[in-house]
Order: C-alpha cells, then sequence, then structure tokens
C-alpha cells in the first residue's frame, strides 16, 4: 500500500514549495525584522527583544486588542447566531412554503455582501453614512456622525461588518443542513415539537461542525481584519477603531519603523495560532 501512495507525494510538492515562499518564508522574514530597529532602507541594526518590551508597555497596541474583540462579536459571534436562524428558516420553511428557488435567491442576496470588493462596500457606507448628505440620516432624521464621532465609530464599524459578513455562515450552514437526516425532523413532527425546539435540539447538534468552522473562520477573519478599516476609518477618529492590523501598517508604512511593524504582525500571528489550536482542541473533545 505504501509503494502505490508513495507516487502521489510528488504532487504535493508544488503546492509545498508554494506555501513555503509565500507563508513560511516571509513569515520568518518577519520574525527576524521584528528584532531590528530598521527604517526599511540600509542596514537593519539588532536590538534583540527591544521592540516586543516597548509593544508591552503600548497602551495603543492593547487598546487596538480590545476593538478586535468588538470586531470578532460583530464579525463572528452575532452573524453566526442570525445566520443559523436564517439558514433553518430558509432551508426549513422558505425553502417548504415557497419553493427552493425562492430560499437560493434570498441566500444569494445575503450572500452578496461578500462578493463585492471591500474598498467598494466601504465607499457605498461612507456615503450612506456621511453627517451632512448620508442616506442613514436623511431617512432617519438624525444628525449624528456615525464614523466621525469616537463614541460611535467602533459601534458604526461593528454594525457594517455585520451586514458584512452574515452571507458567509448563511451559505456554510445551508449547506450543512442537506445532509442531515430528514426523518429527524419527520419524528419531531409527529411529536408536536415547534419549530424552535426542532431548531434546537436538531438542527443546532446536527451541524455543530459548520458551526466550529465558521466561528473558527470568522474569528480569524475578525483578527487580521484591514481593508474595512482602512476604507471607512483609517483607524480614527483618534484611535477609536484601531486594530492591530492597521496598527502594525502605521509602522511600517508612515512611520517607517519596520521592526516594530513586524513585532505588532508577528504577536497578531502568533494569536491567531492559539486561537486556532484552542478551536481544533475544543472542536476535537466535542466530536
Amino acid at each position: 500500500m505504501r509503494d502505490r501512495t508513495r507516487g502521489y507525494w510528488l504532487y504535493l510538492i508544488p503546492s509545498l514549495l508554494l506555501f513555503l515562499a509565500v507563508i513560511v518564508v516571509p513569515f520568518l522574514m518577519n520574525v527576524g525584522a521584528s528584532f531590528t530597529r530598521w527604517s526599511g532602507v540600509g542596514t537593519p541594526r539588532w536590538i534583540g527583544f527591544d521592540n516586543y518590551t516597548r509593544l508591552l508597555a503600548d497602551e495603543r497596541f492593547w487598546e487596538s486588542f480590545q476593538h478586535n474583540v468588538g470586531l470578532i462579536v460583530a464579525m463572528a459571534v452575532v452573524p453566526t447566531m442570525i445566520g443559523l436562524v436564517l439558514a433553518a428558516a430558509l432551508f426549513d420553511y422558505i425553502g417548504k412554503r415557497f419553493g427552493t428557488r425562492t430560499a437560493s435567491a434570498l441566500r444569494a442576496m445575503y450572500y452578496l455582501p461578500q462578493v463585492l470588493p471591500v474598498a467598494v462596500a466601504g465607499v457605498v457606507w461612507g456615503w450612506m453614512l456621511h453627517p451632512s448628505y448620508g442616506a442613514v440620516n436623511q431617512i432617519f432624521g438624525l444628525d449624528l456622525d456615525w464614523l466621525g464621532d469616537p463614541d460611535l465609530a467602533l459601534a458604526t464599524v461593528m454594525g457594517v461588518m455585520v451586514w458584512f459578513q452574515l452571507g458567509y455562515p448563511v451559505v456554510i450552514f445551508m449547506a450543512g443542513l442537506q445532509r442531515v437526516d430528514p426523518s429527524y425532523y419527520e419524528a419531531a413532527e409527529i411529536d408536536g415539537a415547534s419549530w424552535w425546539r426542532k431548531f434546537w435540539h436538531i438542527t443546532i447538534p446536527q451541524i455543530r461542525p459548520e458551526i466550529f468552522v465558521v466561528l473558527l473562520t470568522c474569528t480569524i477573519a475578525a483578527l487580521k481584519v484591514f481593508g474595512p478599516i482602512f476604507v471607512l476609518t483609517r483607524g480614527g477618529p483618534g484611535n477609536a477603531t484601531m486594530v492591530p492590523s492597521y496598527f502594525s501598517y502605521l509602522s511600517f508604512f508612515q512611520k517607517s519603523n519596520v521592526g516594530y511593524g513586524s513585532a505588532i504582525a508577528t504577536v497578531l500571528a502568533l494569536i491567531i495560532i492559539v486561537v486556532t489550536f484552542l478551536f481544533l482542541r475544543v472542536q476535537e473533545r466535542e466530536s
């Protein structure tokens, strides 16, 4: 059997080389740069752990991670909860009452924000939330600076990210529901179970693997989110929406402090690795 499968490993070589060139080598170079003081030109100067020592005492760094917690709620927790209900309603109610085409059309509508380029979606939301001529203020008769008020900016970005991220769990959960044995729902209906009881006792337990996948991928996306912050707020006003990825970008390109930006990126990468490991361990215990 080993002789038969040994040749298959040759087909993995291109992927392994690409993985090394695109991920492993740049990551190791980033880690090496984090131990230096370097402006991006000239010769880097070795300073050991000074960047990490400075990072631990940097209030902006810790504040950016606090904002990331809010974005995890907006991009992982809330979309997962709403996506579960929507997917179950589309699959079990809309699909049966109005046909699969209607359910598929609604699913595509929910997924549309995922297809739009981040820059386009961000610009459109910037127009809608503009304090002078924005559609949101005009429709509701408000006079709020949604993205310019430090007290509103983070909550506004979180709301936009819920809209942006919602379609992904809906699609994944509807795909997962297709593998659930229909006899479970039929038996529950015979016993007189309500829709919510079927949802809680059949739907959620049966698609638990999909829930773990969505929570993991969306949490990673929230930790490394950059595009929406760049387009909507640039981390402002002040530091109200600053996140580690954008903080690293500022250190790299605006302050020309490559070593410090590399340290931020390295810590962020390690946190993502730890979070992924914890998610996988929890999934193994639950399975």
